[in-house]
Order: structure tokens, then sequence, then C-alpha cells
């Protein structure tokens, strides 16, 4: 039996029990909390191997406190799946773009989620040597570990989704990925955001990259490549 400690947020008792006893049937450790500042406190003090968090909360909402926790060096590789009565396209790319591993809507099955939660974890445990190791291509290191990218020892300052598509690219310079493929590889195949939005994010990140940035290059009608060594 798993004993990994999942921290569920939801406003709404009838949820979070019943989100409580489907987890702790499976094992599951299960710490709650229903508001978004009871969320960040349990997160930082308890560090639980996943979070599922509704995006509707009294005071701080969802999305402030997955974007807090996925900009807290001390959280941020703590994997999130948002849930949410929300259906709107633009609340989920949103929640994806600051670092949200998966989403699923309210009224949802307690199979489907524990689904996903067991594949998300799957995930973050298959960290191998590649993914963990520090990276070195042209000017640019890559830190996984410290979530830390540096253009000739200058520190460059990005977002959880910019480093792992950077990170992504990067280790296989010359091959060209589409939308799709960059979005499976970065976030997992049930990531659930559009090819426009994977624009927006090459965008910013060679802005903030600078000159570097150039090493991202666009091929057209197919996608984007880490320049070829």
């Amino acid at each position: 039996m798993s004993k990994e400690k999942i921290l569920i947020v939801d406003d709404e008792e009838d949820i979070l029990e019943l989100l409580k006893y489907n987890l702790q049937k499976e094992g599951y450790q299960v710490t709650a909390a229903t508001s978004g500042e009871n969320a960040l406190t349990l997160a930082r003090s308890q560090m639980p191997a996943l979070i599922v968090l509704d995006l509707m909360l009294p005071g701080i909402d969802g999305l402030e406190v997955c974007k807090i926790i996925k900009n807290d060096t001390k959280t941020l590789n703590i994997p999130i799946i948002m849930l949410t009565a929300k259906g709107e396209e633009a609340d989920v790319v949103t929640g994806l773009e600051l670092g949200a591993d998966d989403y699923i809507a309210k009224p949802f099955s307690p199979k489907v989620l524990i689904a996903r939660i067991r594949n998300v974890l799957r995930r973050k445990k298959k960290g191998t040597a590649e993914t963990t190791a520090v990276l070195k291509i042209y000017d640019i290191t890559i830190h996984p570990g410290r979530h830390e990218v540096l253009v000739k020892n200058d520190k460059v300052d990005l977002t959880p989704t910019e480093f792992g598509i950077l990170h992504y690219l990067a280790r296989r310079p010359g091959w060209v990925f589409s939308r799709y493929d960059i979005v499976n590889g970065v976030r997992g195949e049930d990531a659930i955001v559009t090819d426009r939005s994977v624009d927006v994010q090459i965008v910013g990140l060679r802005k903030k990259l600078g000159r570097a940035g150039d090493y991202i290059e666009t091929v057209r009608g197919v996608g984007y490549r880490f320049k070829e060594l």
C-alpha cells in the first residue's frame, strides 16, 4: 500500500470527505485544507507528495496558490492536479502554464482521479540521470535540481513551464518536436493545453534568454528544435 502524503484543497466539505475516503482507501495519507492560505501553510510545513487543488477557493484562489507554490524553491517540485467546476479553456491553460501537472473537472469519478494521481506520481518518480543531471550546452547551463538556468553565468528567471520546455528541447539538440510532443514531454500525455499556449511560452522563453534564445529554432509547419551542436 502506498504511503505518500496527499494534500487536498477544497472548500466543499462533501468533496473533501469523498476525496479523503477514496484516497485513504488506496493507502495514501491525506491532509485537507479549505482555503488557499491554509493550503500554502500545509504545503510548506508537510511537503506532500502531491496536491489536489480546487481553483475556486475563498481568499487566495487556486490559481494564485499554484503560482506561489511553483515559484517557491522549497515547494516547486510538488505536483499539482487542478480540481474544479470551471471548464473554460483559459483557466485550464493558465493553471498548466503556472506549473500545474494535470486537470480534472467536477463532477469527477474518484477512480479516474486516483488513476491521474498515480500517473503524476509515477512520472515524478521516473526521474532518470537524463532528467536530473546538470546540462551544459553552448553558453547555457541547466540545473534541474535547483531549477536554475544560467546564460554565461547570469541567472535567468523562468517559470516552471518555460524551464520544462527549455530542458526538454536542450536535451536533444537538432531533434524537431511538434507542439504536441512538447506538451507531452513537459506535462505528460494527459495535459490539456493548446498549440497557441506553446507558442506563447516559446516567445517568452526566447525573450528571457536574450541572444541565447536564438538557439531555439522554429521549424515551419512542424514545431521547434534546439540548435544542433
